[in-house]
């Protein structure tokens, strides 16, 4: 038989895989796809500018600052300022943790691919399909790492106190709110973060008025901040018996969460404080008691009410605590719109309204300021927001660049 016969009517001039070996082919040629040496490249650029950021040095010397404090035998004397203590040496701890494991896995790619190049046939093979699958989780995790570090805001590593109000839309706006509030308190979960709400108002017919809870995790501001502006539902209203398609609204407010150390006086004489009875569902104390509390600032017109809490002095507590961060953001966003006067360049934006939510006629969740979209509505009301917060951080770095 002559040899081009034997190599099939192809005519290749390699040989064919065997029966069995298609796998190993395959592998074999996705490693090659891959070009190892400009993505580590790559990853050492990425982390090189986080490390910059984060300073590594600076954190060791936090970290000896706080685990001394932590030694003090004294500490446990104000409970409050030892919690803060401690807290704050874990996180210190975690963030810089965090920045040496990811530089020691970009070492052990790269020596895994040195490694692979040294092999021959399966164990070559198997090494790069390795390298293959720790590339993409590197990357996944360092992008979260990139994420982290454009949080560098003067308020951004605090809890964050969010506010949901059902806006235009009716009963729908207020069921529209309270699925935020679910989306919100999901993705929370998912994170693990502690969510504490402050105070409801429910609506006469389903759904909230309004709602402020508390999200406590290290840098909850910064990353929830993005989420701030109107937020656009389109559906089939579930309450329409004609079933037609509804257009609601819901706005979203998020704010840090005032600290010991923050110095906002707020004279007796500036604010009103009214009491009242606490409603939604029953339970003890609930519609019994003079227990819930709005406070108005006469000066600014800011009104909050808490209901949340058993006592009266509880949620008069939490309210002037909510009133302190909202007059703590005021003060920067005066702050911040002197500078914008001062820089003379003031650019047309989207407004409020940051995000649809599109139900019908089509299914797709959209951010109108990065652009960044999603085919599932479900996924997103069940807490998987992280792609469009990421997004807007990023998006938000990006107008503070412009504007310099």
């Amino acid at each position: 038989m002559l040899e081009s016969e034997r190599r099939g009517a192809g005519g290749s001039d390699g040989p064919n895989p065997p029966d069995g070996a298609p796998s190993a082919f395959c592998r074999r040629l996705a490693s090659v796809a891959t070009d190892f040496s400009s993505e580590i490249e790559r990853l050492r650029h990425t982390y090189a500018s986080i490390a910059a950021v984060t300073d590594p040095e600076a954190l060791r010397a936090r970290i000896a600052e706080l685990s001394e404090a932590a030694a003090a035998p004294d500490l446990w004397d104000d409970p409050e300022a030892a919690q803060a203590v401690t807290s704050d040496l874990s996180h210190a701890q975690a963030e810089l943790g965090r920045v040496q494991e990811m530089g020691a896995r970009i070492d052990d790619l790269e020596a895994m691919v040195e490694m692979a190049g040294e092999e021959s046939g399966q164990d070559a093979d198997d090494l790069l399909a390795e390298a293959q699958a720790d590339l993409a989780a590197i990357s996944k995790d360092l992008s979260e790492l990139e994420i982290r570090t454009l949080l560098s805001g003067e308020y951004d590593q605090r809890d964050a106190v969010v506010t949901i109000r059902s806006g235009a839309g009716g009963v729908d706006a207020a069921d529209f709110a309270e699925t935020l509030l679910r989306m919100y308190t999901r993705w929370a979960e998912r994170h693990g973060y502690p969510v504490k709400v402050l105070n409801t108002s429910y609506a006469e017919e389903a759904g909230l008025k309004s709602v402020t809870f508390e999200v406590h995790a290290p840098y909850a501001y910064g990353t929830l901040s993005v989420e701030g502006g109107t937020h656009r539902l389109v559906r089939i209203s579930p309450f329409d018996n004609q079933g037609r398609r509804q257009t609601s609204f819901a706005a979203v407010e998020v704010i840090p969460l005032i600290e010991s150390t923050d110095h906002i006086d707020v004279p007796e004489t500036d604010i009103r404080v009214d009491v009242f009875r606490s409603s939604g569902p029953g339970g003890q104390s609930v519609n019994t008691t003079d227990s819930a509390v709005r406070i108005t600032h006469l000066p600014t017109g800011l009104v909050v009410s808490m209901q949340d809490e058993k006592s009266q002095i509880q949620n008069r507590a939490a309210a002037m605590r909510v009133l302190q961060s909202r007059l703590l953001l005021l003060k920067q966003q005066e702050e911040d719109a002197r500078k914008k006067e001062l820089a003379g360049d003031v650019k047309a934006s989207w407004g409020d309204q940051m995000r649809s939510y599109v139900l019908n006629p089509y299914q797709m969740v959209k951010d109108l300021r990065t652009g960044y979209e999603v085919g599932s509505p479900d996924a997103v009301f069940d807490g998987d927001i992280d792609g469009f917060i990421d997004a807007g951080i990023r998006w938000r770095r990006q107008q503070e660049q412009g504007g310099r």
